[in-house]
């Protein structure tokens, strides 16, 4: 412990108090965007990557394939426009913001940083076994209670889809989500709030950032229920949650959070609507929220709230015991 004023001290706390201001003098010291930026980098990540997306996602929705307005026509690949009109948006906003707010606030060491959480591959087989077929295993079991007794097992076809839809999700969705959600606003967000202050700012944002797509046909438009945007922002807060401990677990892994992110997705496409033809996506979404609640309430217990968050091994302090310019700022 130092204590200020003491001999044996001095030389710590100088260094201590030599270094510190020039951390923040040169984050006060910038002006225009690039200083706001350095100031506020969760809250400049989170406008950009809403609204970069959203604005990239404007003439999908417009499109038929959404409201209808402008007659415009997306490219499809594997039978879908989404890849065409979706992607783009979602590449652009969490991932291009994550990169841009990096850059300008952390420079180059963060930047090597938040590049580097994506080759945490070396982690325990168990967690590639709960992400790949635990998860997915109980996906599909929770189609059960509403199936009516209607399930069938699983076509050649669908099992022969999983690992390349596995692949397609992890370039696609994967890669253009998780390092702006849990690579870049995670580590900031518990660093500054805890696991459980984090889980209750980037869940409902992560949520947030879906619903333009509701407008079009990702979200079922024109013919899903009006319910169906408030219990997919209910799985998608519950899943975060669960999500959040992954990473805490696994030495913030990003590449497992992006394969239990995308094990979700490939699983939905691959299989549900194979093995469950008389459910709908409607009620398919209920099933996953009720899961994930389920899952969320069981972590938040047995944790006591921590999600497995060790502030003594969180990665985003420098070595020097300063942070690098911006990623103390909170949602001011």
């Amino acid at each position: 412990m130092v204590v200020p004023g003491h001999p044996t001290n001095g030389g710590i706390m100088a260094t201590i108090i030599e270094n510190r201001p020039k951390t923040g003098t040169e984050a006060r010291a910038r002006g225009g965007i690039g200083g706001v930026i350095a100031r506020r980098p969760l809250v400049s990540f989170f406008a950009l990557a809403l609204g970069l997306s959203w604005l990239a996602w404007v003439p999908y929705i417009l499109s038929p394939h959404g409201l209808g307005v402008w007659n415009i026509h997306f490219a499809e690949f594997l039978g879908s426009a989404q890849f065409s009109g979706v992607l783009p948006g979602a590449l652009l906003g969490p991932l291009g913001s994550a990169f841009l707010v990096t850059a300008v606030a952390d420079g180059r060491p963060g930047l090597r940083r938040w590049v580097g959480r994506l080759w945490r591959w070396r982690v325990g087989w168990y967690w590639y076994t709960l992400a790949l077929v635990g998860v997915p295993a109980l996906i599909v079991l929770s189609g059960l209670p509403f199936s009516g007794g209607n399930v069938q097992a699983p076509s050649a076809l669908a099992l022969g889809a999983l690992v390349p839809g596995l692949i397609v999700q992890i370039f696609s969705t994967g890669l253009s989500e998780e390092p702006g959600w849990r690579d870049f606003a995670l580590p900031r967000l518990q660093s500054r709030f805890g696991a459980l202050g984090a889980a209750a700012v980037l869940g409902p944002l992560w949520a947030l950032w879906h619903m333009p797509l509701y407008l079009s046909d990702w979200g079922g438009w024109p013919t899903a229920p009006w319910t169906d945007p408030l219990v997919f922002i209910a799985f998608t807060i519950t899943f975060n949650v669960i999500m959040i401990w992954v990473f805490n677990r696994t030495g913030q892994s990003l590449p497992l959070v992006l394969l239990l992110h995308v094990g979700v997705n490939n699983t939905i496409s691959t299989l549900w609507a194979d093995m469950y033809p008389g459910i709908t996506a409607s009620t398919m979404l209920i099933g996953l929220a009720i899961l994930s609640t389920i899952g969320a309430t069981l972590l938040l217990v047995i944790t006591r709230g921590r999600l497995g968050y060790d502030p003594a091994r969180d990665d985003e302090p420098t070595a020097a015991g300063a942070r690098l310019v911006g990623s103390t700022d909170d949602l001011r």
